[in-house]
């Protein structure tokens, strides 16, 4: 192993792993260093496309900010919940049926000699890797099975860090009982305390720093102030209040937030929109004040029937039936697009048979293999609300097992979708208003960016160098030098 490893770990999911883990990558590799991101065991729908597969999001725009080409080794186990006790299962890039079908306490035997071999590799061929734990890593439950925690620290001699959400509460407890869990080897990895998500006088926090040290050894390395808009989606979504950019809003953009979706980090470039006032919707009377040119978007989801089920339940299909009713714009993403249709048939028992909302005259069909490409196209006419899109190239990204077609039947009588992109990726109602589209990855798009909105956002590279800076103005000085070393 040539590499130094460098590890982040949290005392909680949400401590900030993912965000800080970025941050080294960016930071190590404006050293001059070759940098690679890993996670050995990723639970999130958020995934991306990359050479040999998918991996999750996190990862992908690790690889990103540690200027690499991001790849399945950076992820090698990837779980795709869709539903409260299954997930699909993604090994090295592909669903695996037979993992998916194992119990989860079995998996670890059989998907540990993938994981270390793939850590393996990206410790010999790089000068550093900035690995991402998950959860906590004092889940004693789960200790004997560990993948993804102590046991990659222990196996990569990584120098770990360990940080907490202190705007929770109780951070100076969360940081000495999970230390304390570890075992001797173990605690000895851990290299510095991160508080996280600090709000406040820094100098109220003494003399808790210093006593968590005389009990543990490890001192508290960096005390990282609350920053809400730093640019970097959240690895398991982005619900909070503060989804309001600035100037005057100008359009709401309403997200149907069912319990399965999937790929949401796409739509974090909304959030810094100029006018936009993006929502995360639950109930119908989040839509109830919506005006015409208020959008709804049905996003992606891992399971299209059980998300479907779950709308009509809450009244949201006559909601945005009624909105599309009065001319209101709804676009569709991959699931969204299935969701508008009449129908998903599933002769394979991929993901289940049911009826659509019925805003678009469409069909779905499950088929068994899987689409994850990466794909560029461009919209044809586009008509009504869309047709700034006209001509628009795209670059973007699919995932799924549907195919979606026009409905014979309706288009017989009359009732046509009109395809607006090659190859079944895009479809469009004849009033214009609703807009169903397979490609992931609209809204990361410039010139889509543009023609919709007339506007930029930040790159994603001053989005990173931005994290890098933070992390060096507020981690003690020599600190982050002195982990690679």
């Amino acid at each position: 192993m040539s590499a130094k490893s460098v590890m982040v770990l949290g005392t909680t999911s949400g401590a900030g792993k993912s965000w800080l883990t970025t941050a080294l990558c960016r930071y190590y590799a404006r050293q001059g260093l070759k940098v690679a991101p890993f996670k050995a065991q990723n639970m999130s729908n958020n995934a991306r496309v990359v050479s040999g597969g998918e991996i999750g999001s996190a990862q992908y725009f690790q690889a990103l900010a540690a200027s690499a080409v991001p790849e399945v080794r950076m992820n090698p186990l990837l779980l795709k919940p869709e539903k409260d006790t299954q997930s699909q299962v993604v090994l090295m890039g592909q669903v695996n049926a037979e993992l998916s079908r194992m119990a989860w306490r079995g998996r670890s035997a059989s998907v540990w000699p993938v994981v270390a071999q793939a850590l393996d590799e990206l410790l010999e061929e790089n000068d550093v890797v900035v690995i991402e734990g998950a959860g906590s890593p004092a889940e004693i439950n789960l200790k004997h099975s560990d993948i993804v925690n102590m046991r990659v620290a222990l196996h990569a001699n990584a120098a770990c860090l360990l940080v907490t959400d202190i705007d929770r509460g109780g951070a100076f407890a969360h940081l000495y009982g999970t230390w304390a869990m570890l075992n001797e080897a173990e605690r000895q990895l851990i290299k510095g305390f991160v508080l996280n998500k600090f709000r406040g006088d820094a100098t109220l926090l003494a003399p808790g720093p210093q006593m968590l040290q005389d009990l543990t050894g490890v001192p508290t390395v960096a005390t990282l102030p609350m920053w809400w808009q730093h640019g970097l989606p959240e690895e398991d979504g982005v619900f909070d209040d503060r989804s309001k950019a600035s100037g005057a809003v100008t359009r709401t953009v309403a997200v149907i937030a069912y319990p399965r979706i999937s790929n949401l980090d796409e739509f974090q470039p909304l959030k810094n929109m100029p006018g936009i006032r993006l929502t995360w919707v639950r109930s119908p009377a989040e839509l109830a004040a919506m005006a015409p040119s208020d959008w709804i978007i049905l996003p992606g989801s891992k399971h299209t029937s059980g998300d479907l089920a779950w709308l009509r339940g809450q009244g949201l299909d006559q909601a945005i039936a009624a909105h599309a009713g009065r001319g209101g714009v709804v676009l569709g993403i991959c699931g969204g697009l299935q969701m508008l249709g009449e129908a998903l048939i599933d002769p394979h028992g991929i993901d289940g048979n049911g009826p659509g909302l019925g805003l678009l005259p469409v069909v779905t069909l499950f088929e068994e293999s899987k689409t994850v490409q990466h794909r560029q196209a461009g919209f044809s006419s586009v008509k009504g609300a869309w047709a700034a899109l006209s001509g628009v190239q795209v670059q973007g990204y699919e995932i799924h097992h549907g195919q979606t077609a026009p409905h014979s039947a309706m288009a017989a009588a009359g009732d046509v979708a009109y395809a607006v992109m090659p190859d079944g990726l895009a479809w469009q109602n004849g009033g214009g208003n609703v807009l169903g589209i397979y490609l992931h990855g609209l809204f990361e798009d410039p010139a889509v960016l543009h023609a919709l909105f007339g506007a930029n956002v930040p790159t994603l590279d001053s989005v990173f160098d931005g994290l890098a800076d933070y992390i060096t103005q507020h981690f003690q000085p020599g600190v982050l030098d002195a982990l690679a070393v």
